[in-house]
């Protein structure tokens, strides 16, 4: 039996190989990183900072964190610059790339694609210190099936979340439209199918009767006839 997290990485790995032949798809809305860069440094900074004069009261490592800002404010700078995130006319595809813990030892690239039919929700959420700097998260549903809750799709620092979310509920919808409409298609060709025989059968019967009703005429003619010879 295959674990959750087996068929997450199954299914993802699926997504993305459905993906790779449309990835010239027309970008139907691009979100912006930039606009929130200073102020995602900003928040990230103080979170930092935070977490590591908790440290400090506990074990004392805290102080090497407070040492460590400078380059964790470069790798978050280098972080938030190379975010991209687009809606294709199926998908959802998230893009980043970031400096390791010591920049020096390379890079990570992330590429993220959400088929748009496994999408159930997008969510724009803000915590206390994030509304402090005006920095939103939006958090990408996952309709459920063979998915766990943790394997949603989840971005800080989106500039105008809402503007995204609004094109993804549209495009959702437009998608449902589509669905709806081949179904009831199918819908009615087939009940055209269906009620083709009884057509031919009624136009069948209506000639039928047609033809009936002139070999009656003809009989009441003829017997007009005789009658009318027999009388002299």
């Amino acid at each position: 039996m295959k674990t959750m997290e087996e068929e997450a990485v199954e299914i993802e790995s699926l997504e993305k190989s459905l993906l790779e032949d449309n990835e010239e798809e027309a970008v139907l809305y691009a979100a912006s990183f930039k606009e929130m860069e200073k102020n995602f440094i900003k928040y990230q900074t103080v979170q930092w900072i935070l977490y590591s004069l908790l440290l400090i009261l506990a074990w004392g490592i805290g102080l090497l964190m407070l040492l460590y800002i400078p380059i964790r404010r470069f790798i978050v700078r280098k972080d938030i610059g190379s975010r991209s995130l687009y809606l294709t006319p199926d998908a959802i595809v998230y893009k980043v790339t970031r400096p390791v813990p010591f920049p020096c030892f390379g890079m990570l690239r992330k590429e993220k694609h959400v088929l748009l039919h496994s999408v159930a929700d997008v969510v724009v959420e803000q915590g206390y210190l994030q509304s402090l700097f005006g920095v939103y998260s939006l958090r990408i549903e996952n309709v459920g099936v063979r998915r766990p809750p943790s394997d949603d799709v989840k971005i800080l620092g989106v500039a105008n979340p809402n503007d995204f979310k609004k094109a993804v509920m549209m495009r959702l919808s437009n998608i449902r439209n589509e669905i709806v409409s081949r179904q009831a298609s199918t819908l009615e060709d087939s009940s055209h199918l269906m009620m083709s025989p009884r057509s031919m059968e009624l136009l069948l019967m209506q000639k039928l009767e047609e033809v009936g009703s002139s070999v009656k005429q003809i009989q009441t003619f003829f017997e007009r006839q005789q009658s009318q010879t027999r009388e002299p």
